[in-house]
């Protein structure tokens, strides 16, 4: 159970600002249970996805004023479905915090923000 909370911790904090391959981390445990795929990449990505939802929560409490402009600017652009890509390094975070400065509806912003990061553990899962 260790090694799960870790997995989550892990996939959370490279959610936020904070710089952790979250990858690598899935392909560890993975390396280490393969036959826990399926709950290796669910947990990794319920808590990478709740980590992507804690930046939206901050931008929805930021006040208004100026943002970096390319991720605001994509974002109203292509407006929630741009959160497909917020498993991105550096810049998903930033449309994380675009999405819920705009006040886009956070149902929305979380089935699009798990859609992208579940595609990106399939991909590391089958590459472990």
């Amino acid at each position: 159970m260790a090694e799960l909370a870790a997995l989550f911790a892990a996939s959370f904090a490279a959610a936020t600002l904070v710089p952790l391959p979250s990858e690598a981390a899935l392909f560890a445990y993975l390396s280490a249970y393969p036959e826990r795929a399926a709950l290796g990449v669910t947990i990794a990505t319920v808590g990478n996805t709740a980590g992507g939802m804690t930046s939206y929560a901050i931008g929805r409490f930021l006040p208004e004023g100026p943002l970096k402009q390319q991720p605001l600017e994509f974002v109203q652009r292509y407006g929630v479905g741009a959160l497909l890509l917020a498993w991105l390094p550096l810049v998903g975070d930033a449309l994380c915090v675009a999405a819920g400065w705009l006040r886009m509806s956070w149902p929305a912003a979380l089935g699009c923000m798990a859609a992208g990061r579940l595609a990106r553990y399939l991909a590391v899962a089958l590459i472990a």
